[in-house]
């Protein structure tokens, strides 16, 4: 029978008491080491009795005492998706900053949801982690009560939408970015410039269409929505939409990709309708993942420091689960910068 912990804290307000687990197993009308099976993420209790100590924890704010003996030697690291060339860099620069801290990384997936499912809350429950990283996701309210309750820290890197005032995260200049990445085309003299972006749910996605919409009205150009087409970050998006762009009869001489996986679709699109790069099209891609440098002709792109994203991720969630009081800073986003290449020049001449 797993005993009661003592020594737990409940914080209301401004003030912080001692309680034990038998407060909160009193009022919902079980055992404590029930609620310790909870707490701890057991298997072998009724969901209906999980239920009801979970909204006892979240109401009374009640907050596990942090104790470093108590937690694995892990840091879990959860994707939306699992992207081979863009997930390698994030996951690299966490273990880089794992390995130093002695610390293993455990990868899990949400299988393309934005919040990931409640079995997967029981299981970070269960492994006691340092800390836990959402890479473009994010956590529902009895997903962050119950990571709260267990004094499991968790920091959102590139978040999908606003994670709210109160949780970390580290994220990049992506406005920024889609306005150096249209106006270095608006500067080459295209007039007429396409975009593919993202999912439109994601933050960085929008935040990358307004950088590009900002640079073409500085500029005095107008924004055509007909060229502004709304991809998923996968390869098969650029190739499909970039067909969709290259086949008007006005057709755009330069196109934002709205992340480096579309360009390189876009990229076949312009292939397969005979078009060369840069002569025909110039493209813009973001992110300057390892392959672009590589690809023919190497690829123009935005750089958006993901390894040291990653690496920031980790830092902070280690700082949280130190407990050296509060980080300077619980919302980082870092720069991004144009990297050209050889895929945009000026317009064809008409």
């Amino acid at each position: 029978m797993t005993p009661p912990e003592p020594g737990e804290t409940r914080t209301a307000g401004r003030s912080t008491q001692t309680a034990t687990l038998a407060e909160i197993a009193r009022e919902a009308g079980v055992s404590a080491p029930t609620v310790s099976k909870v707490l701890n993420g057991r298997a072998d209790v009724a969901p209906a009795t999980r239920t009801r100590v979970e909204e006892l924890l979240r109401a009374h704010g009640y907050r596990r005492r942090r104790a470093e003996a108590s937690r694995s030697p892990l840091i879990d690291l959860v994707f939306h998706e699992l992207e081979s060339a863009w997930a390698m860099e994030v996951i690299r620069g966490v273990e880089n900053v794992a390995r130093d801290a002695g610390l293993s990384v455990v990868l899990s997936e949400s299988a393309g949801r934005l919040t990931p499912g409640r079995t997967w809350a029981d299981q970070v429950a269960a492994r006691r982690p340092h800390g836990v990283i959402l890479v473009l996701s994010g956590l529902d309210e009895s997903q962050r009560a119950l990571l709260t309750s267990r004094s499991i820290p968790f920091v959102v890197m590139d978040p999908a939408g606003d994670p709210g005032a109160d949780v970390p995260s580290i994220g990049a200049t992506n406005w920024q970015g889609g306005l150096a990445a249209t106006r270095h085309l608006v500067e080459l003299g295209h007039t007429r410039i396409g975009a593919i972006s993202g999912p439109s749910r994601m933050m960085c996605s929008r935040a990358r269409v307004d950088g590009y919409r900002a640079a073409l009205e500085t500029a005095g150009l107008p924004v055509d929505p007909a060229l502004i087409k709304t991809g998923d970050f996968h390869h098969e998006a650029g190739y499909r939409l970039g067909l969709d762009l290259l086949r008007r009869e006005d057709r755009p001489t330069a196109v934002f990709a709205g992340n480096d996986l579309q360009a390189l679709g876009l990229y076949e699109a312009a292939r397969e309708l005979g078009l060369r790069i840069p002569e025909d099209l110039s493209v813009v891609g973001f992110d300057d993942l390892p392959v672009a440098p590589w690809v023919g002709p190497p690829l123009t792109t935005v750089r958006q420091p993901l390894t040291e994203m990653a690496e920031a991720a980790a830092k902070l969630v280690l700082d949280l689960a130190r407990e050296e009081g509060t980080p300077a800073a619980t919302r980082v986003e870092l720069a991004t910068s144009l990297v050209v290449r050889s895929s945009t020049g000026a317009p064809p001449a008409v």
